[in-house]
């Protein structure tokens, strides 16, 4: 089986700039690529795993969404491999206003719903993975997988590290941003 590393989009890979909407807006964090690379050298598989409201919210469409994440896949490129294996992304919001998009969904974290379409897909073995996310949801997602969770400060981290402790969510590692949390895993392998 394998494993992976679950990482969320914006905030963690990406600048935070609350709705991504242009390609424009596809910027990468500093050392982010670079934590990827050394993902990939360690034997970890690359899965990012997004909720994009946007779409239900009627700001972009799915058409649109594939062109950002295909610049974004892009920009995730080394030595003409791709640092990512895929994108999981959930479009729906019940209080979306386009219809077809408004709606609950399993697949929206912090359900574990695309966690558990990944791991299906690419034969993942959970409790050798880590989920890595700026976000209370993404680390209430990483808990409701049964997955270790790393919180980057980068993003809305500082915000989700205090609402974790008011809801008395464990993060299993906190660190300043993905580069530091890569070097943190290479560590914790080496154990």
């Amino acid at each position: 089986m394998n494993r992976a590393i679950f990482l969320d989009r914006d905030g963690t890979i990406n600048k935070e700039v609350d709705y991504l909407t242009k390609i424009e807006q596809v910027v990468l964090i500093r050392g982010a690529k670079k934590a990827l690379q050394t993902f990939k050298e360690l034997g970890f598989l690359n899965i990012v795993i997004t909720n994009q409201s946007a779409v239900a919210r009627g700001f972009l469409t799915e058409k649109k969404l594939f062109e950002i994440h295909s610049r974004f896949l892009e920009l995730l490129t080394h030595n003409s491999e791709s640092l990512v294996e895929d994108i999981f992304y959930c479009p729906f919001h019940k209080e979306g206003i386009v219809r077809e998009y408004s709606k609950d969904s399993f697949n929206r974290k912090p359900n574990p719903g695309l966690i558990l379409k990944a791991a299906i897909r690419y034969s993942i073995d959970l409790r050798k993975s880590f989920l890595i996310g700026d976000s209370y949801t993404d680390m209430k997602c990483a808990e409701n997988s049964g997955i270790k969770k790393i919180l980057v400060l980068t993003g809305y981290g500082k915000d989700a590290l205090q609402q974790c402790r008011e809801e008395k969510l464990k993060i299993d590692f906190v660190v300043k941003d993905l580069l530091e949390a890569s070097k943190f895993i290479k560590k914790y392998l080496e154990y």
